[in-house]
């Protein structure tokens, strides 16, 4: 004799099941969009690659520790991973574009995120600011500088290219780069990458 399933049972678990391979695909999309490999994500988020496949296939879940370091490796926030693609022609105010700073640098996101092709940031450079170094690299995004207001230097694999306003420059994010601001006065630069970096 076989137990009958409760009423609404049968239909719960197909819920659930579709729910893990929905949230399964979104990592998987956002790793292939990063261009990251499994091992690469599996071991920033310290674990297996089989585990990290078998959530992206939607055979196993994940804790909300494992799930917030899964979405930490692919440089989004854990609601980011639930919440699938961003609002479409939505409007983002300059009082509410997130903000970086470091010594000297203010950067400000025009993309909303989670990011999905493209990454669009404004820095802002004091006199003397420095972004980057010698041995600055990251993945292998396409990265375009266009110089707003003032003067910067833009160093590439050692070689330096002064740029002042309206002038560009292009490169790979995974060639040794920097941008400094060698005045007095602020800079400003736009930066586009593809895919993002954050």
């Amino acid at each position: 004799m076989t137990r009958a399933e409760p009423e609404g049972g049968s239909a719960r678990g197909d819920s659930n099941r579709e729910r893990l391979a929905d949230l399964g695909t979104r990592i998987r999309d956002y790793r292939r969009m990063r261009r990251l490999t499994l091992r690469r994500v599996a071991d920033a988020a310290g674990i297996t690659e089989s585990y990290l496949s078998q959530i992206e296939r939607g055979t196993a879940t994940g804790s909300v520790d494992v799930l917030s370091r899964i979405a930490t490796a692919l440089a989004l926030s854990l609601s980011d991973l639930f919440s699938g693609e961003p609002p479409r022609h939505t409007a983002l105010r300059r009082a509410d574009r997130p903000e970086i700073t470091s010594e000297g640098v203010r950067k400000y996101l025009f993309t909303r995120r989670p990011l999905l092709h493209l990454e669009v940031m404004e820095a802002v450079l004091d006199g003397g600011a420095l972004i980057g170094d010698a041995q600055h690299v990251h993945g292998s995004s396409q990265e375009l500088v266009i110089v707003l207001e003032g003067s910067v230097v833009c160093t590439v694999e050692g070689d330096r290219h002064p740029l002042d306003e309206g002038d560009s420059i292009e490169y790979t994010s995974s060639q040794p780069h920097s941008v400094e601001n060698p005045g007095t006065e602020r800079a400003r630069i736009l930066y586009v990458i593809s895919p993002p970096s954050i």
